[in-house]
């Protein structure tokens, strides 16, 4: 048991080591969090969407933004889609579960927020779905996806992680997400002439 415990750890780091190893990966990143932090400026907000522990993930991220992160700040614009439950019932009731992300971005996102849905696969219906809402809404979109990007490959940036366990996926999303949460807090509340807690609002 000792050895397959060994085992699964290093497979965890193995695929850190390659998103650490990939310039192209990290660069993505970057970008990521330059459009982010443009959007929060701007007034905009980040918006989160996922299935299963892909939705634990992306309310974990949400509540870094509009709680902290690394330090006492002010809340970041964030929310993470299909929290409220009479909606996901009323929405997957009246038009079907494909749409429940969709039809509630449609109706909280405005021009200048961020999409970043979660999909170890790529391929989850719901989530393609709230692509092609976020593509007609103009929104920036940013998919953290499994190592083939599946479907949302073709309709957004992917940011894939080389695995195609979705357990080590998973755990590269979060330390990603967690990434960028930080940069955004460097960037927006320790840039030089940035604003102080009182000041960002």
């Amino acid at each position: 048991m000792v050895a397959e415990i060994s085992r699964q750890i290093e497979d965890s780091i193995a695929v850190k080591q390659a998103v650490l190893r990939d310039p192209a990966a990290l660069a993505q990143v970057e970008r990521v969090a330059l459009v982010c932090c443009d959007s929060l400026r701007g007034g905009g907000k980040i918006v989160f969407a996922g299935n299963g522990g892909s939705f634990a993930d992306a309310q974990h991220l949400s509540a870094e933004f509009t709680s902290r992160f690394q330090f006492d700040r002010a809340p970041l614009a964030s929310l993470a889609l299909a929290t409220n439950s009479s909606a996901i019932s009323a929405i997957g009731n009246d038009y079907g579960f494909d749409q429940v992300f969709a039809r509630e971005l449609e109706a909280v996102a405005k021009p200048g927020d961020v999409y970043i849905p979660i999909t170890t696969s790529g391929n989850s219906p719901n989530i393609i779905e709230s692509i092609w809402v976020a593509r007609r809404l103009g929104l920036p979109t940013f998919c953290l996806t499994g190592q083939s990007g599946g479907l949302a490959n073709g309709l957004c940036e992917c940011i894939r992680v080389p695995s195609q366990v979705t357990a080590r996926i998973q755990e590269c999303h979060i330390l990603l997400g967690h990434i960028l949460c930080g940069l955004l807090e460097n960037m927006i509340f320790k840039a030089p002439g940035g604003p102080g807690r009182e000041e960002y609002a």
